[in-house]
C-alpha cells in the first residue's frame, strides 16, 4: 500500500496508483522557454506533519496538520489514492517506531525519500524535521514537500527558507511556497529567482540554481565518502552493479538517505531497477527479509532486526563503528582487478577542499569511466535490420568481443542483471544513429583516445 520501492519493468508488481498533480499554468514566453524546463514545476504540495497525543493520551502519533496547496475537486479513486499518499508521507517523516517525547532542544535535519508509481515513475519527498515555535517542551514537527524533481540541494535551500519563515510565523510559510509554486522550473545550469516579503526584512530575493550536471543534482557524494574509504565504497559498488542486497546502516535519517542516493548515482548511466528504500519505517522492518534485490537504509536501534540476516551486504556508517562490514560475501572479487585499481587512482585526484560540484565531478566520472572501459561497445553490438524496427543485441558477440579475461568475467554477469537488460531494451528501441547523453559522449570520447594510441604505436 505504501511503498518507497523501485521495481523493473518486467516484475509486475503494483506499487501506489498515481495522483494526477493539480499543475499550475506556468509562464512560457520566448526569454524564458530557454532558461526554464516548460511544463515543469518545483513541487506537488507541501504538508506539515505534527505529532499528536493518541486518544489515550499515552504516545504521541504522527498526523498531517497542513497540506498546500488543498485539492478538494477529485474523483474517489484519486481521494483513495491521495489518503495511501499521505499515510506513507506521516511514516517516511516520522519512521522510527518510538514514542515521542516533547523536547526543549532538537537539532533541524534535513532527508528525502521516494515514492514509485505503478508506471515505475518516481516522486521524491523531501523532509526536514524542527521544533516548532513556541516556550517549553514541544515534540518536533516535520515539513514535508512532495515533487517529481530530483534535486536534494535545490529543496534544501528552500527548506532553510521555510525554517526561517516558520520561526517568525507559521503564516510567513505560504506566501513563499505559493510563490515557488508558480515559477518556472529552471533548466540546467539556470537560476530562478523568487521574491518573498518578510516583516521587518522587507522584500527578500532569493535565487535558486540548478547544477549543469542535472543527473547529478540529487547527489553529495561528500557523506558517502565521509562515513566510508574508497575502498569500502568500491566494495558496495560491487555489490550494487550486480544487484545484491544491501543494506546501510545508521542513527542519522540524513546520513541514510544522502549515503543510498549516492551509492545509486554510482550506476548511471544504469538506473537500480528494485526495491528502494531510503529509510525504512519500523512498520516495514520485514521488508529486509525479501529475497529479491534490495537497497535499504535502516535505523541502528533496529540492527537487531537485521543482523541475523544471510547473503547480503550489511554496510555500518556510524562513526563509532567496530566494522563497516557487519556482514558480507565475495564483494572484493567481483570487479576486474585493473580497473579497481583505476577506480581508486581516478578517486585520489581529489581535494579535500573540494566543492560539491567539483566532488560529484571528479567520483561521478571514476565510475563513468569503468562502464565506458567494461560495456562502452554495446552499440557495435545492437544490428538493425530493417528501418523503423527495433534493434537486436547480440549477447554473445558483445561479451566476446573483450579481450581481458577478466573483465569479460564480469561482464558476462554484468548483463544477466535488469539495469542492463533495461538499458539494451530502451537502446533496441531507438533509432539506428549517435545516441544522446554524457555516457553516449565519454565512449566517443574513449574509442578515440584508444584509436589514437593504436594509431602512434604504428
Amino acid at each position: 500500500m505504501w511503498s518507497s520501492f523501485r521495481r523493473g519493468k518486467r516484475h509486475g508488481m503494483r506499487d501506489p496508483e498515481p495522483i494526477e498533480p493539480d499543475a499550475p499554468a506556468l509562464a512560457d514566453s520566448t526569454s524564458t522557454q530557454h532558461r526554464c524546463v516548460s511544463g515543469q514545476y518545483f513541487f506537488e504540495y507541501l504538508v506539515v506533519v505534527s505529532l499528536k497525543k493518541t486518544k489515550d493520551g499515552s504516545s504521541y502519533e504522527p498526523q498531517i496538520t497542513y497540506q498546500f496547496p488543498k485539492r478538494d475537486q477529485m474523483h474517489r479513486s484519486q481521494k483513495e489514492d491521495e489518503e495511501k499518499t499521505l499515510k506513507a508521507i506521516t511514516l517516511f517523516c516520522f519512521p522510527e517506531g518510538i514514542n515521542w517525547a516533547p523536547l526543549t532542544e532538537y537539532h533541524s535535519e534535513t532527508f528525502s525519500f521516494v515514492l514509485t508509481e505503478i508506471d515505475g515513475s518516481r516522486r521524491n519527498g523531501y523532509c526536514r524535521r524542527l521544533l516548532p515555535g513556541g516556550k517549553g517542551a514541544r515534540p518536533p514537527e516535520a515539513y514535508c514537500i512532495i515533487s517529481s524533481v530530483a534535486c536534494f540541494g535545490l529543496f534544501s535551500k528552500i527548506f532553510d527558507e521555510v525554517e526561517k519563515r516558520r520561526q517568525i510565523s507559521m503564516a510567513m510559510i505560504y506566501p513563499f511556497m505559493q510563490k515557488l509554486r508558480e515559477a518556472p522550473f529552471p533548466a540546467p545550469g539556470n537560476t530562478v529567482e523568487i521574491k518573498s516579503f518578510i516583516p521587518e526584512s522587507g522584500t527578500e530575493i532569493i535565487s535558486l540554481t540548478r547544477p549543469l550536471d542535472s543527473w547529478l543534482e540529487h547527489v553529495n557524494f561528500a557523506m558517502l565518502f565521509g562515513c566510508l574509504t574508497d575502498e569500502e565504497v568500491l566494495l558496495v559498488f560491487a555489490a550494487a552493479v550486480l544487484e545484491r542486497r544491501i543494506i546501510f546502516i545508521a542513527d542519522e535519517l540524513g546520513t541514510l538517505s544522502q549515503v543510498i542516493h549516492a551509492v545509486a548515482a554510482l550506476l548511471y548511466p544504469f538506473t537500480w531497477q528494485h526495491t528502494f528504500i531510503s529509510i525504512v519505517p519500523e512498520i516495514l522492518i520485514d521488508v529486509v527479509m525479501a529475497p529479491t534485490p534490495y537497497l535499504l537504509g535502516v535505523q541502528r536501534h533496529l540492527l537487531d532486526q537485521v543482523n541475523d540476516q544471510t547473503d547480503l551486504l550489511l554496510v555500518d556508517l556510524s562513526e563509532d563503528k567496530k566494522n563497516t562490514f557487519i556482514v558480507s560475501d565475495d564483494e572484493k572479487d567481483i570487479l576486474p582487478p585493473k580497473l579497481q585499481t583505476e577506480i581508486l587512482e581516478a578517486l585520489s585526484h581529489r581535494q579535500k577542499t573540494s566543492t560539491t560540484e567539483e566532488l560529484n565531478r571528479v567520483v561521478s566520472e571514476a565510475f563513468l569511466l569503468f562502464f565506458v572501459k567494461t560495456v562502452g561497445h554495446y552499440m557495435s553490438h545492437v544490428k538493425y535490420n530493417r528501418s523503423g524496427e527495433p534493434g537486436e543485441f547480440d549477447k554473445r558477440g558483445f561479451y566476446k568481443a573483450i579481450e581481458s579475461k577478466t573483465t569479460r568475467h564480469f561482464v558476462k554477469k554484468f548483463i544477466q542483471t535488469q539495469m542492463f537488460d533495461l538499458f539494451i531494451q530502451d537502446v533496441e528501441q531507438q533509432q539506428p544513429g549517435p545516441q544522446q547523453g554524457i555516457f553516449y559522449k565519454k565512449v566517443l570520447e574513449y574509442q578515440e583516445k584508444k584509436k589514437r594510441e593504436k594509431k602512434n604505436k604504428h
